[in-house]
């Protein structure tokens, strides 16, 4: 697998983040998304012996069913593809045609996607037969590195189906109690409450005003521990790239809004927003430079992300202290231009505006 599969997964997401829109129908989410998916694993989508598109076969009572892709290696299925329209539903109601094929093949793995999911299933509960839910669930508008090294594993340079079974149960299930430990922080269940409170109650009957009141602490404190431990990993994650202050020795400063950006002090936190964001632009500007030529350098007012950490090549602001009101600074020049977004995925319609930025950096 070649060492920036990352970044051509990041170069397919952003292209997809800004064509969804016009994708409507399944054929156009096939061409546009699916296609593209299957070709970075590695596998030749021109070539029948390696994808076979709308493979048929028999499977009970219903002739000529069909699966979208099927991959295959030796002549045998080895992944199934079920494809839906892009943004579609992916409920197992419309997984029939999956289900079945799966039963009559060699395949052990098959995938439902609408472009912008993919769900991978096996038959880890009983032999042969595909498993209700996915072991694994890979989103290309949100993935996190860990899923890429399980996408990876799918890849024709590396698929071996032991390797991926040895992981498929336990992904399976630490993707269930990940969901219930998700719940439990949103909505806490009654009996998580008392386990939680009982050493801090003894001998106190769990009456409807302790449960209310505890019920809201163990919300606050699920939400205070993984704030916590979030910023203590973004503090030691961008040490590195971001100093605290840079002297003034090394970075010399002309202008008001360059002396804003350099004033940092004691109250400067870095935020998960701008850490999102950050990687958003990095991951747009992949194609021109190499990420480690975009640099994030944080200030009390914005956030600042920079080409080769040079304070007078600023690219884009993260105005993205207030996780409500989102801005992002865009350059025109030495002149910024504030835009109000209403989430992060905004970022990606600005794609050309920050190119066109980094590009006359370059060219200097």
């Amino acid at each position: 697998m070649a060492m920036d599969f990352i970044d051509q997964l990041r170069a397919l997401a952003s292209r997809i983040e800004s064509n969804k829109d016009l994708i409507q129908t399944e054929e156009a989410t096939k061409t546009a998304m699916i296609m593209p998916f299957i070709q970075l694993l590695g596998y030749n989508v021109f070539d029948p012996t390696e994808v076979t598109p709308e493979l048929v076969a028999d499977v009970g009572t219903k002739k000529g069913e069909k699966v979208d892709y099927a991959i295959l290696k030796d002549g045998k299925p080895i992944i199934l593809f079920e494809c839906k329209k892009c943004g579609g539903d992916l409920s197992n109601n419309h997984a029939g045609q999956l289900f079945r094929y799966f039963h009559v093949t060699d395949a052990r793995f098959g995938v439902l996607t609408n472009g912008l999911t993919y769900r991978f299933f096996t038959d880890l509960d009983q032999p042969n037969k595909m498993d209700e839910k996915p072991f694994l669930e890979f989103n290309m508008l949100d993935f996190k590195d860990q899923e890429v090294e399980e996408l990876k594993k799918f890849a024709k340079v590396a698929f071996d189906v032991d390797s991926i079974l040895t992981t498929a149960n336990d992904l399976k299930y630490t993707r269930a109690i990940r969901n219930l430990l998700a719940e439990w922080m949103a909505n806490p269940s009654e009996d998580f409450v008392k386990l939680v409170s009982a050493d801090l109650l003894p001998g106190k009957r769990f009456t409807p005003a302790l449960k209310e009141q505890f019920t809201q602490i163990t919300k606050r404190a699920f939400q205070q521990l993984i704030s916590s431990r979030i910023n203590d990993r973004l503090r030691e994650a961008m040490s590195p790239e971001m100093p605290a202050a840079a002297p003034a020795a090394q970075s010399p400063i002309d202008t008001p809004v360059a002396q804003e950006a350099e004033t940092q002090g004691p109250a400067i936190e870095t935020t998960l927003e701008e850490i999102e964001g950050f990687h958003i632009v990095r991951a747009i500007l992949r194609e021109l430079v190499p990420s480690k030529r975009v640099v994030m350098r944080d200030a009390q007012s914005y956030c600042a992300v920079l080409f080769d950490d040079n304070n007078r090549k600023p690219i884009c602001r993260l105005r993205f202290n207030n996780p409500q009101r989102l801005v992002l600074g865009l350059m025109n020049g030495k002149e910024e231009e504030k835009v109000a977004i209403a989430d992060l995925d905004e970022i990606y319609n600005f794609a050309d505006r920050l190119k066109a930025t980094a590009s006359a950096y370059i060219a200097e």
